[in-house]
């Protein structure tokens, strides 16, 4: 079976590329860090990766706005390229800083289909603060016309799961209600925040107040995913802070993050 090639963008700032890489590792492909330089150089082609994925950090420092510095970059010196990459049906990950970025370069939600029109933002917290917590998440119960959530990186996540956030940008806003609207009708809002059993609550819960408390969406095609929080962070169950807590016989299980990962590389085995 072929070995599913990841690249993992990286520049200033970026600080989550070694574990997003061992997370996509651990699931079976082969992962490679890349700085947006060689690809803007035509040192590396985004030609030669099955999935892209920008993980985590604060790249450029978050000057102007967090991952607006990155999402030009990857409009104005790699374009034709990215849009390439994207009309062959390839997949994308953007986690936290990557989903900033995906969302201000237009790749996220995308509803437009042209990767110039920017639909939406992720914006200051309501608390005013960095928040640095565990979360609660369950898929989002929206669902396109046969009745499926779109997102199949998020496939078979069907139960309440855990992922710590950390950022002090992660407010989601739709640019209007109609594009809210689509979002939740075509089955684009992949993860939402809840409380422990599942249901919506405000801060801690919901740690930004994101609108409908969306804590990840994708593109019409489910391919292209961002979050806010980080999966790469609990790929192992003694990762989660009460792992002594839990029953012996269940730790050092796969942690709720991994599924993600898994899913996006067993896609890519299938369809690329």
């Amino acid at each position: 079976m072929k070995k599913i090639r990841v690249i993992i963008l990286r520049t200033a700032g970026t600080n989550c590329d070694k574990e997003t890489a061992f997370a996509f590792e651990s699931a079976g492909a082969s992962a490679e860090l890349v700085h947006i330089n060689r690809l803007s150089a035509g040192v590396k082609s985004l030609d030669d990766y099955h999935i892209l994925a920008i993980p985590g950090g604060f790249t450029y420092g978050d000057d102007i706005a967090s991952g607006k510095i990155l999402a030009n970059e990857l409009k104005f010196a790699i374009e034709e390229e990215l849009e390439s990459f994207v009309n062959a049906g390839k997949l994308i990950l953007g986690i936290c800083n990557g989903f900033q970025v995906l969302v201000k370069a237009g790749l996220l939600p995308n509803l437009t289909g042209d990767f110039r029109t920017i639909e939406a933002t992720l914006t200051l917290n309501d608390s005013n603060k960095f928040e640095d917590r565990w979360v609660y998440l369950k898929r989002s119960q929206g669902s396109d016309i046969r009745g499926q959530n779109k997102c199949v990186w998020t496939k078979g996540i069907d139960k309440v799961i855990t992922l710590p956030v950390a950022h002090g940008e992660g407010k989601f806003i739709p640019k209007d209600k109609d594009l809210l609207r689509r979002l939740k009708n075509d089955g684009l809002i992949a993860l939402e925040y809840t409380d422990e059993r599942g249901k919506r609550a405000g801060y801690p819960c919901n740690p930004n107040g994101a609108v409908e408390s969306i804590a990840g969406i994708c593109d019409p095609t489910g391919r292209i995913f961002g979050l806010m929080p980080h999966p790469e962070r609990h790929l192992s169950s003694y990762q989660h802070p009460e792992w002594t807590r839990q029953d012996p016989a269940k730790q050092g299980r796969e942690g709720d993050g991994f599924a993600i990962f898994k899913n996006g590389v067993n896609f890519a085995k299938k369809y690329l």
